[in-house]
């Protein structure tokens, strides 16, 4: 089969909009999938009999696995070439996904769920690293990264409406069946829409051990985070895990500068703007999880809402969100550029953050959806500007492994993001519980609005750092596509995308 040039600005901009959409279902399917089965686990525990103590584990197996081993996806990407990495994450994905909803055991899920985490690792940075390398016209990349940036940021909410109706319509299994038929449709498409350029030049080597390093480093970071949230910062196995990650990323880094084929070119990471992107994507990727789960235990437990209900009660955010990533990747970010806009996003997620802290056991949604429209538009205007500008002008040899980075700076920020705002709410709640005693059921209500209190004036906080940050590193320089672009093709030939 042969597929047209999609990434020649001379090819009718049809197909390239049928890529995007190719790329968007596979997108969305990947994050998603880190909320959607948050929402079926009561029931899979129910069905399945596996305990409280491991029922964190078919949440942890996917993330790590995810985490672990995005680097190595974003070079294959760009080794094997995109549309065949597209293709068999697909694959992988859906595979993994049928066998998590056939599950007849606890182990059997928890290897599914790890197997989703590996093929994700490889399908999403090619799906971003398609958009980068078909969207070169400033105009529709900026469309693109809208649409883009808008699920990258919204797919929380969306993994918590679809679980919910799945769950209360049909079954806790269909939250994992369910990616089968989203990616057999973007297979077919991927088939005809996504291009299959020849090779030029020698082919690259795969660097071994600094995959090695990088992905035991990744590993011991997100088990370490995620094993705070569940035994504690005081537990050998947390700060060991810390520990030994720190000295795994120090040594890849140093092995990146003397390697002569570095699985990530240490060029890609130290452009201040890139470079201000990983952080401002890792840092609202600490926010937004952190956010999304108080929120959703204050509406299911405070509010006493269904899980359908409180999917629904997301909607108006996510609203909020693809307007304002339309809005600022289409009319904001070429005229002001990322280092107004990030920070303004900031800003207003901050906002929304304090906002939050005003909700209690008497409040009703109409109190909570100021701050939902507000955290909606916030993240619509910092999500699609970082993600665009950590992707704009990289060479297209390392266009796969550059968008890991933007995947992967999401995902050790929710983790760091999630266990930080659990220890910090879990101590908050048990400080009130102890200060007013006897512990009735008000108090505990009243508790536990309190600790999720806590977790939003730190969810602030975040933002509010990462707002200074981002106006500190960004430059003044113009945001401009189209020069980006013009200097990227001077370089290195381009290898298969």
């Amino acid at each position: 089969m042969t597929t047209p040039d999609i990434s020649s600005p001379t090819t009718p901009a049809t197909c390239r909009w049928w890529t995007l959409g190719t790329v968007a279902i596979a997108q969305l399917m990947v994050v998603l999938d880190a909320t959607v089965v948050n929402i079926a686990l009561p029931a899979a525990q129910a069905d399945l009999g596996f305990s409280d103590g491991d029922r964190q584990w078919v949440v942890t197996a996917y993330s790590l696995a995810f985490g672990s081993l995005l680097l190595l996806g974003g070079r294959l990407s760009d080794l094997i070439g995109r549309k065949l990495a597209f293709l068999i994450g697909l694959v992988g994905f859906a595979a993994a996904s049928l066998l998590g909803g056939l599950a007849v055991s606890f182990e059997m899920v928890v290897a599914a769920r790890a197997l989703q985490g590996v093929f994700a690792a490889l399908l999403a940075p090619t799906a971003l690293a398609v958009l980068t390398t078909t969207f070169t016209i400033p105009r529709e990349r900026s469309r693109a990264f809208g649409v883009f940036g808008a699920i990258a940021g919204a797919g929380g909410a969306v993994g918590l409406l679809l679980g919910g109706f799945l769950t209360e319509q049909f079954d806790w299994r269909w939250n994992l069946t369910i990616n089968v038929f989203f990616a057999a449709i973007a297979f077919v498409l991927a088939l005809v829409f996504v291009p299959a350029a020849s090779r030029q030049g020698p082919r690259p080597h795969l660097d071994i051990p600094g995959t090695l390093l990088a992905s035991a480093g990744l590993f011991a970071l997100v088990f370490g985070f995620s094993h705070a949230e569940s035994d504690g910062w005081d537990a050998p196995l947390t700060w060991g895990s810390l520990v030994a990650s720190a000295v795994l990323l120090v040594a890849f880094v140093i092995w990146q500068r003397v390697t002569t084929h570095p699985l990530l070119p240490l060029p890609v990471v130290v452009d201040r703007n890139r470079g201000a992107s990983f952080l401002s994507v890792m840092i609202t990727g600490a926010g937004m999880f952190g956010v999304f789960l108080f929120v959703t235990y204050y509406f299911q437990l405070s509010l006493a809402y269904t899980p359908m209900q409180t999917g629904v009660a997301f909607l108006p955010m996510i609203v909020m969100l693809v307007i304002a990533a339309q809005l600022s990747t289409n009319l904001l970010l070429p005229r002001l550029g990322p280092k107004i806009l990030v920070p303004a996003g900031m800003l207003l997620a901050a906002i929304a953050m304090v906002l939050f802290t005003r909700l209690d056991v008497d409040s009703a949604y109409l109190d909570a959806l100021p701050a939902l429209l507000t955290l909606g538009f916030g993240m619509g205007t910092i999500m699609p500007a970082a993600i665009q500008t950590a992707t704009l002008g990289v060479d297209r040899r390392y266009a796969g492994v550059s968008s890991a980075m933007v995947n992967t700076s999401q995902q050790v920020g929710g983790s760091i993001g999630t266990a930080l705002l659990n220890t910090l709410a879990a101590t908050a709640l048990a400080d009130y519980v102890a200060a007013n005693q006897p512990a009735s059921d008000a108090v505990l209500a009243d508790a536990a609005v309190h600790s999720y209190t806590v977790a939003y004036w730190w969810s602030a906080a975040f933002f509010a750092g990462g707002a200074i940050i981002a106006a500190f590193l960004f430059r003044r320089k113009r945001f401009s596509v189209a020069s980006a672009f013009h200097t990227d093709s001077t370089e290195a030939p381009a290898l298969a995308h």
